[in-house]
């Protein structure tokens, strides 16, 4: 009987290594996946320059990558189930990194096009995946709100300092050999994940488990709310970190600048990934959505006619509102999901926004060519607002 004390504080200590384990492999994957993705951010205009291609055409490279992304997560999520998320998850990456290899040796568009496309595929695997390997692992434990802000935090490192490293390196090496070595990046994180990620997280018998857990509401008119939410959110934050570039180069700024200006949005989205979605768990998702939406409109608008060095100082607080809504949205998943159908559920959400980010590049490069970059920016300011009705609707579906 005297044992039964240590045996408990055994299965606690296993039990929280676990969970820490799980958090760090899903924000290791996270951070990757998000720098390899905004990375092509930082690459779109020396593509520009070197294949002499159209804002359209940008518009579809970048749509490439986060196209195939996004509509593969739901496969990506059935298929752990048979599968398990360690190979899926450490497969995915490892094609991400394979992807960057190719485009290293690209010699044209289409070579490059099926590179980025099979980036996307790769990183299809990511946020259904990892988001649902957190929430599993925090769900009995509590903190899930807070967990999901962490990795979401995770991911914004990925996308300060992958990007901000290729935009210094691309001073004193080509793009080629810069792509190359972010593709090797890409392999060692799979190892490094095969290495993390715990192995009762990885069989498929993790469906089973999945299949009973989950404490949402079921609500559906709230999930669509949502998802509504986060379409709109996503459509605006692609199409302006898509055109930010060339915004900037338009200001003055040189590849380097570029690859600092990017830098320092993604350390205040970092940021604000992390302190919205505390703000959230504290004052509630519809609130936080008022502010950081409201915000961003105002700055994006700011953007368009502030010099190169006002553009500069205001990034990192730009960063903060835009990428920190999306955080918020991510912990109300969970809560809205139907038992049993949190994963599906996490799989739809970033579906349907991904899916109108990868569009959204398309769209408002061909408005680029034809009105010019101020009005599609412009435009993009304007869309943003309808997200606060809708989060309106959320909240409603949360207190009901």
């Amino acid at each position: 009987m005297a044992t039964q004390p240590s045996i408990a504080l055994a299965a606690d200590h296993a039990a929280k290594s676990r969970r820490r384990r799980s958090l760090f492999a899903a924000s290791t994957a996270h951070a990757v996946h998000d720098g390899l993705t905004d990375l092509i951010y930082v690459l779109l205009p020396i593509w520009q320059t070197q294949f002499a291609i159209s804002y359209a055409m940008i518009g579809l490279l970048r749509a490439s990558y986060s196209g195939v992304l996004a509509g593969f997560q739901l496969l990506a999520s059935r298929l752990a189930r048979r599968w398990g998320r360690e190979r899926m998850l450490i497969g995915g990456t490892a094609l991400a990194g394979v992807a960057y290899l190719i485009a290293g040796q690209a010699g044209g568009l289409a070579t490059l096009l099926v590179a980025l496309m099979l980036g996307g595929l790769g990183a299809s695997t990511q946020h259904p995946l990892a988001s649902s390997l957190v929430t599993d692992a925090y769900e009995h434990g509590g903190n899930v709100k807070e967990a999901l802000s962490q990795y979401n935090f995770a991911g914004d490192i990925g996308k300060t300092l992958i990007p901000g490293a290729i935009g210094l390196l691309l001073v004193v090496v080509s793009w080629q050999t810069s792509v190359t070595l972010i593709g090797l990046l890409g392999l060692a994180a799979a190892l490094l994940l095969w290495w993390l990620i715990p192995s009762s997280a990885s069989a498929p018998a993790h469906a089973e488990r999945a299949a009973k857990a989950g404490s949402g509401n079921g609500s559906v008119s709230g999930l669509r709310a949502l998802l509504a939410t986060g379409t709109l959110d996503s459509t605006v934050r692609m199409g302006f970190l898509t055109f930010l570039p060339f915004l900037l180069k338009s200001k003055g700024a040189g590849t380097a600048g570029i690859g600092i200006a990017l830098s320092l949005l993604f350390v205040g989205g970092a940021f604000g990934k992390l302190f919205c979605g505390y703000l959230g768990a504290r004052i509630g998702m519809m609130k936080t959505v008022w502010v950081t939406e409201s915000l961003t409109s105002l700055l994006i608008v700011s953007a368009v006619w502030l010099p190169l060095s006002g553009v500069m100082v205001m990034l990192p607080l730009m960063g903060l509102a835009l990428n920190g809504t999306s955080s918020v949205l991510y912990g109300v998943v969970p809560e809205l999901a139907a038992p049993g159908r949190r994963e599906h559920a996490f799989a739809l959400f970033y579906t349907g926004t991904i899916g109108a980010g990868a569009l959204s590049p398309v769209l408002f490069g061909r408005l680029s060519d034809v009105m010019g970059m101020p009005v599609a920016l412009e435009s993009l300011a304007v869309i943003l607002l309808f997200t606060l009705p809708l989060s309106w609707r959320v909240q409603k579906a949360l207190s009901g």
